[in-house]
């Protein structure tokens, strides 16, 4: 049985579309169709369905489907097994999108000073779909922003950076009130889809401000742009690359305790590569856990101190 006829069933139940599965696996939807029947025909039953628009499992799919991701994971891990070094083979890393352009690049920059023999796939996506990836067992960690559920059994999620919310205004709004920006200046709004965008939501209603939204968007570096360009202020992490792109905005942190977006490492602490993922979160606590700003604040700069309390160090089940 060919493990890729396997991947292709696996991928076509999970995102349910011959077209996207054949995206992800850079194939065309003819070749899905083709690896299923194939798979079909060997294993003597129909394994997915149409209904409607979608792909679903029949019930002979459906049972299968843990197994196959079993032999999937187990057939990525041989070689690493076979080697007697469960740390190096292919380690499959998720992280959000924001943090691809970065955290990753310094973190497996420092990592493969380290491991040098590392060989990695990285995959971006939404922190909840990374989590879910991490469960059915195609990603050994991933870096996603504090998961706001219970972390099954099995896997960790430890923090290693802190991000508070501050407004970010245009450069020539630097020194004004961050709540006055936010109720009478025209309010571009982080996407209410992600947790960030939650955080500075549930702030503007706890403190009775109703800004005068202009647009919703995902994408913090486009945020920090629109308000370059003079569109608005905006309520987001104090995300770093956004002060490093000359953008002409400001910092204008927030009155009373911000917020926090928290990010960290999930991964399966009995997975084969524990222990590299384990040496990850070293380098990344190393790399990011420190104040990103040492001077005092200054209204005309807008440059302000990192939060200095406690961080939360581990969120895990019993």
């Amino acid at each position: 049985m060919d493990v890729r006829f396997l991947q292709s069933f696996v991928t076509v139940v999970d995102v349910g579309s011959l077209a996207e599965a054949a995206r992800r696996l850079d194939l065309t939807p003819a070749a899905i169709a083709a690896r299923l029947h194939a798979l079909e025909e060997e294993l003597g039953v129909p394994l997915v369905r149409r209904a409607g628009r979608s792909v679903v499992p029949t019930e002979a799919g459906i049972r299968i489907l843990d197994r196959a991701r079993q032999v999937i994971r187990d057939i990525r891990d041989m070689g690493s097994v076979a080697s007697g070094d469960a740390s190096l083979g292919e380690f499959r890393l998720g992280s959000f999108v924001t943090a691809m352009g970065s955290i990753v690049p310094p973190l497996l920059g420092q990592l493969y000073r380290r491991h040098p023999n590392v060989n990695l796939f990285v995959k971006p996506g939404r922190s909840i779909e990374l989590c879910e990836s991490l469960t059915r067992g195609e990603l050994d960690a991933a870096i996603v922003v504090e998961p706001q559920f219970a972390v099954a059994k099995g896997y960790q999620w430890v923090e290693f950076m802190a991000e508070p919310l501050v407004v970010v205004a245009p450069a020539a709004m630097a020194g004004r009130d961050p709540h006055e920006l936010l109720a009478s200046e025209h309010f571009i709004r982080y996407d209410r889809s992600v947790l960030g965008g939650q955080l500075a939501d549930r702030y503007l209603r706890d403190h009775g401000i109703r800004p005068r939204q202009r647009l919703e968007v995902d994408g913090l570096m486009v945020i920090a742009a629109l308000v370059g360009e003079g569109l608005g202020v905006a309520l987001v992490p104090d995300w770093r690359p956004m002060w490093d792109a000359g953008l002409g905005i400001a910092r204008c942190p927030l009155p009373d305790r911000a917020p926090v977006r928290r990010v960290g490492l999930i991964w399966s602490t009995h997975g084969p590569r524990a222990t590299l993922a384990e040496a990850l979160l070293a380098e990344a606590r190393a790399l990011f856990e420190t104040p990103l700003f040492e001077t005092p604040f200054d209204p005309h700069s807008g440059v302000l101190p990192r939060d200095s309390g406690k961080r939360r160090k581990s969120k895990s089940t019993p």
